[in-house]
Parts: C-alpha cells; structure tokens; sequence
C-alpha cells in the first residue's frame, strides 16, 4: 500500500472534468483512469508515425532523380600512338567538367520496399502492444483504491451502528443507575467506548478522504459527494480459464517482427533491376575526341547486385534468432509466475469463501451472547465493563463479516486481473 500512495504521491496535477453522480462502477473507474492516464496519447503518436514510415517507405517505388557535377584536372590523357603526315589530331584535354542528371526507376528491387513495410506495421504493433501492457496495469491500481473504498465505506456503516448500540447500551445503563442497580463509574465506562468509537470515525473518514483523492486523480474527475461506488455483483464476473493477458499479445507480435525482419534480411541482398536514363554535359561528352564541351544522354536497363551483404547474412539471421529464443523464454517466465499467482489467488477466493460460510452462525451467536450479558448486567451479575467487551465482540463479528466479503470481492477481481 505505501507503493501505491508514493505513485500517486508524484503524479503530476490534473485538471478535473464534471463532477461524477450517481452510483460509480468498478469498471467506469477503469475506463475513465485509461482516458485520463498521460501514456493514451501515445497510440495517436504511433499510428502517426507508423503511417509517415510506410509512405516513406512506398517512395521506394518512385523515380529516383540524381544530380552530380565534377570538374577535374588529370596529368595524362589518352592520345593516339600514330603521326599521319598532313594531318593534326587534338588530344584530349586535361581539365575536364562534367554535370548530369541521374533518372532511375526501379523495375524489381527483390522485395524491399514490401519487406520495409511489414517491418513498419510489425513495429507499430509491437509498440501497440506495449502500450496496452503499460496500461492495463492501472486496473489493478483501480481495483486496489475501488476496494479499499469499500472497506472503508463497510468499516464507517459498522461504526455508526457500533455508535447506535453503545448510545442504546448508554441509556440502559443510566435507567439501572437511577434504580440503584449501577453506578457513576459504569456510565463513565460506556461513555469512554462512544468517544472511541466517534475518534474511530473520524479517523475512517480521513482514511476515506485520502483514498478518495487518489480514486480521483486516477480517473481525472471530481466524484460528487453524492456518489457512491457500486459493490460489484460477483455473478456477473467474467473468469477465464486460459491467460488472455495483453502480455501474450506482446510476446506474438515480437515474435511477428521478428520474422518478417528475416525475410527483409533476404530482400537486401537481392539483385536490383532498374531502368535508367542519364543526361548530361561536359567536356569531354561521349565524343572522346571531341575538345569542346556537349550534351549526351545514356539509357538502358541497370542491373544492382551487392554481395556484401552476403558477409553478414549468417549472423544476421542468427541475431533474430537469438531474439526469438530470448522472447520465448520471456514468455513461459511470464506463464510461470503468473500461474503461480493464479493458484494462490483461486486458493485466496476458496478461503474467504468458506470463512464466510460461518460469519452469520457466528454474528447470531454473539447477538445472543449481548443479550444475555445485558440480562445479567440488569439483574446485577455482571458488569458494565464486561457488557462492553461482550458488545465489541458483536461488533468484531459483524465487521469480519464486512471485511471477508470485501476481501472476497477484491481476490475475484484479482483473479480476473491475473487471467484477462
């Protein structure tokens, strides 16, 4: 529990929306903590970017343009080994320029621009998926301030019927000491128990209060004071029988990834087939011989192999691999604990359950117990002090009773947490 107030203790402000009315569920608090919690915008920001990387991604197809400009200065050029008599051959120059445009457009690039695109989609939902994690884990917070409501709530009603019966044991107490039958001291001795239990109250109410608070800052509203939160009705709680946690939704689309990342490994190594066209000016152009500058253009079909990524396509695969074995591992880690849980948290609802099965026997039994006291405190053979300790105990009861069934609540919804 002192985890839990130092989380809520550094959330930062909120501004609270309408006040709440009515009667507030455990699962309207859960929805409303998910809207409030500052993490929801980040699917927006990923779908965002996610559909930025795949248009980037689908201008592979496009043409590619390609500007270059060079000038250079070489200390030999190619001359011709042979003197004809009469006639004067210029060599070529040895200041040379040269600026052209580059335009490609790709035919077949092995499957890149598809692969990069299922890596992108693969990635959004394995970010998905993490977020989905990141954010489920609120509804066990919500289920701990939810419950903890309740048995404050419980422990404030039992308090106030606590109260009812002492001012009613008060009463009875001062009639016997008009009679003869009590004294001063057994009056101050029932009137000791109602300020204890009215410090009693107090201290619930500010326990509530705090509790409260935190319930509001989790969901971002204002709940009204009318408002009060809806006891769950167990028969309408949903068990599952296999784990449906977001987290196993998270180890598959790892998984996803990296399986497609494979098949990107293969695409890059592929042969590349384009068309191209080339033009350009210079001196010399295409015309070797030629000493004056001239436009010239070059078109055809290009052929891109690089084997280079050859060198590393064993490890590569062998890295993703590796990868996959690390998030099955993490996987059944996660299946082992969170079958442990399970087990103790169904072992936790088969507990409470059967303590509840006797509360009623035992509450009557106490009853019973207070009345007689109360008899014999009447006809003189017992004392006040004992009738209050008898008195206590009923109230003990009653509020064990309380507590079970709020803590039965709390292990069903644990378990419901566990699973799904």
């Amino acid at each position: 529990m002192k985890r839990i107030f130092h989380f809520f203790l550094f959330l930062p402000a909120v501004c609270f929306s309408a006040p709440l009315q009515a009667q507030l569920s455990i699962e309207r608090c859960q929805e409303l903590a998910k809207a409030n919690y500052p993490l929801i915008h980040r699917y927006d920001i990923i779908a965002q970017t996610a559909a930025y990387n795949l248009a980037n991604a689908g201008k592979g197809h496009l043409p590619q343009l390609l500007f270059s400009a060079k000038a250079s200065y070489q200390s030999h050029v190619t001359a011709l080994p042979l003197q004809l008599p009469g006639i004067h051959i210029d060599g070529l120059t040895k200041d040379q320029y040269f600026a052209g445009l580059d335009i490609s457009q790709s035919l077949w690039d092995g499957g890149l621009v598809r692969t990069q695109k299922e890596v992108v989609k693969a990635g959004e939902a394995v970010e998905q998926e993490q977020l989905n994690v990141d954010l489920y884990a609120l509804e066990k917070r919500v289920n701990q301030l939810f419950f903890g409501i309740l048995l404050w709530d419980a422990q404030l009603n039992q308090n106030q019927t606590l109260q009812a019966d002492l001012q009613r044991s008060y009463a009875m107490v001062e009639a016997f000491a008009q009679n003869g039958i009590a004294n001063q001291a057994d009056l101050d001795a029932v009137a000791v128990e109602q300020l204890m239990a009215r410090q009693q109250y107090q201290q619930l109410l500010y326990g509530r209060k705090a509790y409260m608070e935190m319930l509001e800052i989790m969901i971002g509203r204002t709940i009204d004071e009318s408002t009060s939160l809806e006891k769950p009705n167990p028969h309408n709680i949903h068990l599952s029988s296999q784990i449906n946690r977001p987290e196993i939704n998270l180890f598959d689309a790892q998984s996803q990834l990296f399986e497609i990342q494979k098949s990107a490994i293969v695409a890059g190594y592929m042969p590349k087939f384009s068309l191209f066209v080339q033009g350009g000016y210079g001196r010399p152009g295409l015309n070797m011989l030629n000493r004056d500058f001239s436009p010239f253009y070059i078109g055809g079909i290009r052929m891109v192999w690089n084997f280079g990524a050859l060198y590393t396509h064993k490890n590569d695969r062998l890295k993703l691999t590796l990868n996959q074995q690390n998030t099955d591992i993490m996987r059944e880690v996660f299946l082992y604990h969170t079958n442990l849980e399970i087990k103790q948290q169904d072992a936790q609802v088969e507990r409470l359950l059967k303590a509840m099965q006797y509360d009623d026997e035992i509450i009557a039994l106490r009853e019973n117990i207070r009345r007689a006291a109360e008899a014999k405190v009447a006809n003189g053979t017992l004392s006040v002090t004992e009738l209050m300790r008898e008195l206590h105990a009923e109230h003990l009861a009653k509020q064990e009773k309380m507590t079970h069934e709020i803590e039965w609540l709390t292990a069903i919804y644990d378990l419901k947490y566990s699973t799904n």
